[in-house]
């Protein structure tokens, strides 16, 4: 049964530094960029699903999105709270935001259909549950702040969770291949749009260099060896697994990490065996 959690999380100015991913500035600042993108994308998600939530017949899958919409919910407001991390470092978000949810709100609810918006959400869950797989099954936090890293691998542990809900109700609303394709092209897009404006913004902010992203790109490089880039290990790999006819999101059976992260953090009640 999907149920959203809360864990303590003290996202503040004085507790979380500036750069904190590792010292660097532009790791963390691409985190930061596809942060700024969680609150507004996960309540259109919401929103998106919602709209044939009275369509469902099904009960087990009616209960699976309601717990989507509590996860995705807690998920919202937890990253709200890092938003005031930000202002308090002195960082000018809010332009960002407005523009951000005037996208989602005015132009992608109001002027494209819901079965594709639906569709769009189904691919977007898909890009989140690789980035969230990362982080759990190559510990991707490890140089995070404690506080950040608190945030994000819980995140990441709810959204393996709840990676099908979306896109068991766009296959019980309309299962056609052309739809999940056009759906994967507007989670795409906009995804990588919307994080690379976010991180550019950012990192405008602290006066960084291309030279300086350069360099910090390749120690980065370096100080990780055999991790991915984001768009060979997230966009190539996203795109590429969606596209096959048969694909389910359950077929990555990656659930156990979500649940071993959970009771490791005391999120989730331990199971004594017998002796």
């Amino acid at each position: 049964m999907l149920r959203p959690r809360k864990p303590p999380l003290e996202l503040t100015a004085d507790t979380v530094p500036r750069y904190w991913l590792g010292g660097s500035v532009v790791a963390s600042h691409i985190a930061n960029g596809m942060n700024l993108l969680f609150p507004g994308g996960e309540r259109f998600f919401v929103r998106s699903v919602n709209h044939y939530l009275d369509t469902i017949g099904d009960e087990t899958l009616r209960a699976e999105v309601r717990g989507f919409f509590g996860q995705e919910g807690s998920h919202a407001r937890a990253h709200e709270q890092d938003f005031d991390r930000l202002r308090g470092q002195g960082y000018q978000i809010d332009g960002f935001l407005r523009m951000y949810q005037r996208f989602s709100l005015d132009f992608l609810d109001k002027h494209c259909p819901p079965q594709l918006n639906l569709a769009g959400t189904a691919a977007a869950e898909h890009f989140t549950a690789i980035m969230a797989e990362d982080a759990l099954a190559n510990d991707g936090m490890q140089h995070a702040h404690p506080e950040m890293r608190r945030l994000l691998m819980w995140h990441a542990a709810e959204e393996i969770e709840h990676k099908h809900v979306a896109f068991d109700v766009l296959r019980a609303v309309n299962p056609s291949y052309a739809l999940r394709m056009a759906g994967l092209v507007l989670a795409t897009s906009n995804l990588a749009a919307w994080w690379t404006i976010a991180t550019v913004m950012l990192l405008r902010q602290d006066g960084v260099t291309l030279e300086r992203v350069r360099r910090e790109m390749k120690a980065i490089r370096k100080s990780v060896p055999g991790k991915r880039p984001v768009v060979s290990g997230v966009f190539a790999r996203g795109i590429r697994e969606y596209m096959r006819r048969d694909f389910h999101p359950r077929d990555n059976d990656n659930y156990a990490l979500a649940a071993a992260y959970l009771r490791d953090a005391g999120l989730e009640p331990r199971v004594e065996t017998a002796a």
